[in-house]
């Protein structure tokens, strides 16, 4: 791990020139957010509606708020450090790191969760399993979800005070009490239309970040040309210098590139990570719920030239960037360059478009957080069967409590000079396990009531093992946070995945006819829809679409291969 070279004392040196202009504009949008909030508000008159919209809204709508979602603060900033450390190897989180993922989600995944109208992912274990694979399981994403908010309060509080100067207190407290009014107000509607805004804020930051950055480096050849010089040749390639046994900037082969970050880490994220898949269970019918994730994949395998080229102009720019020589950390590529290369007005949208990705990912975790905590534990082992107005009120009480928790967990990201290393750390731990024992339970009838909680269990805890003791006790060599964290996520899959076969051997199975529509070749009548009209346009048809995204990514491919 990279020792952190900067601060909070970095706000002199990053500060940005800005002015009435920048500060209207990020006003009007504040204020923008905010009516969103209220409008959702009248919506809002169950506890379907508040924790899932009600299950009302079109592909189109969750599809943008599913990858804007996504798209958070910590995406940006953590991708670009990743860029401006690893080099092109970063189209690997993109190109097989989530298309593949983001397919599978929609076309084998969704209809098993749309299809059991569960609220949750954890309430899929409860059905699959026993309450103690569901009680664990919540458990484990509601610290989780805590964690990851915070790592967005972190990103936040970096980049507002090394760029407008504010003391991190404040940033926190303004973005966070923003965040909780309109959550709080409107639900998951709110935030679902909150992050449609915010997705094209977010694109209106980065392209002229990216373009700019370019121009500045004399175009993507005089980019390839100084990076070449100062880095090697295989910075700039996805592939080269991944053979076992060869030395690259990312410290992975191809084998734990294809296996822990394009299947184990990959899978595990986009296929149970509740704050993604909440998005798609609001949708109005199977068909858009499906269609959700695959329309969000065809802007995330471009997406990575927009946050992958600040990250590389950073490292062209300037010699050792991210180093202690430089005086700069990877965490610092894009809040250089937007201080750097853009002019008032634009700096003010590039300012507001990092406040909404900040928002953005933090709306995701939280409302995924108040959903699971209410349902999930709450309602189900605490308080049952209440009215359905007192879990509105106490999803938005625990909503207040989670923003607060998430405060608290923000100094634990500081740590790390490369947000989006911590970030693939707390997947490794806790969407892996969860992955496996849904993938064993999907596909494997015999797999056991008991088996779940166990495998659940034995993954985290194989792990954190790995992580903690086996790479940072230098027990084996692992070159790099990430490639430590790839082979967490091996190790995590293959301990969960043995510990449920054996435990499944000497259990007893769950009785057949409990088995429909939660075991892949069983059906339930929720699992199947007549198509509505007009569904038979090319663009509502999911295999097509979901093809289609593959076969684009591998595409993308071909120009970083050589």
């Amino acid at each position: 791990m990279q020792t952190p070279t900067k601060g909070a004392y970095l706000a002199a040196e990053l500060r940005l020139p800005t002015n009435w202009v920048d500060y209207t504009i990020l006003g009007i949008y504040f204020v923008v957010v905010l009516g969103i909030g209220f409008a959702a508000r009248r919506s809002v008159k169950t506890s379907l509606d508040f924790f899932l919209s009600g299950r009302s809204l079109p592909a189109w709508i969750t599809g943008l708020a599913f990858i804007s979602a996504n798209l958070a603060a910590t995406e940006i900033l953590g991708m670009a450090a990743n860029s401006a450390q690893y080099g092109a190897y970063t189209v690997h989180w993109y190109w097989i790191g989530a298309i593949p993922a983001m397919v599978f989600l929609g076309l084998v995944m969704m209809p098993f969760y749309y299809g059991s109208k569960v609220r949750s992912v954890p309430e899929m274990l409860l059905l699959r399993f026993d309450k103690w694979a569901h009680l664990l399981s919540s458990a484990l994403f509601a610290f989780a979800a805590i964690l990851i908010a915070g790592v967005n309060l972190y990103a936040l509080a970096i980049v507002v005070e090394a760029l407008l100067g504010w003391p991190q207190w404040v940033a926190i407290v303004v973005a966070g009490a923003f965040v909780l009014a309109y959550i709080t107000l409107g639900g998951l509607s709110s935030a679902i239309y909150n992050e449609v805004l915010q997705f094209f804020v977010i694109l209106a930051a980065l392209i002229p970040l990216s373009v700019l950055g370019l121009k500045k480096v004399g175009g993507w050849d005089g980019l390839t040309d100084r990076l070449t010089a100062e880095h090697g040749a295989n910075f700039t390639t996805a592939w080269g210098g991944t053979g076992i046994g060869s030395a690259n900037p990312l410290g992975a082969n191809w084998l734990t590139i294809v296996l822990g970050l394009g299947f184990v880490l990959s899978f595990g994220y986009w296929t149970t990570n509740f704050a993604e898949v909440q998005r798609a269970l609001s949708a109005k019918n199977l068909s858009a719920a499906q269609r959700t994730p695959l329309i969000a994949a065809f802007p995330k395998i471009f997406i990575v030239f927009l946050v992958m080229i600040p990250g590389l102009t950073a490292a062209a720019l300037i010699p050792g960037f991210g180093t202690s020589d430089s005086g700069y950390q990877y965490n610092d590529a894009i809040p250089y360059l937007m201080e750097q290369l853009l002019p008032n007005g634009v700096l003010g949208i590039a300012v507001t478009g990092l406040l909404a990705a900040f928002m953005a990912g933090m709306a995701a975790n939280v409302s995924s957080f108040n959903t699971v905590f209410t349902n999930d534990i709450w309602g189900r082992y605490v308080e049952k069967g209440r009215d359905d107005g007192y879990y509105v009120r106490f999803g938005r009480l625990i909503t207040v409590i989670g923003v607060c928790a998430s405060v608290g967990t923000a100094f634990l990201a500081s740590s790390f000079s490369n947000i989006m290393s911590y970030l693939q750390t707390l997947f490794s731990f806790f969407n892996v396990p969860m992955f496996v024992v849904f993938i064993v339970g999907m596909f494997w009838k015999r797999a056991s009531v008991k088996s779940g909680f166990w495998g659940l269990l034995a993954g985290t805890v194989a792990a954190m093992v790995n992580y903690f003791w086996i790479y940072k006790q230098g027990i084996i060599d692992i070159p790099s946070d990430q490639g430590a964290n790839f082979v967490s996520a091996i190790v995590g899959f293959v301990a969960g995945a043995v510990v449920m076969v054996a435990v499944s051997l000497f259990t007893a199975p769950k009785p057949a006819e409990e088995l429909q529509g939660l075991v892949y070749g069983t059906t339930s009548p929720g699992m199947s829809e007549p198509p509505a009209a007009g569904d038979d346009a090319w663009y509502r048809r999911p295999a097509l679409l979901g093809w289609g995204a593959i076969v684009l990514a591998a595409a993308c491919y071909i120009p970083f291969s050589f």
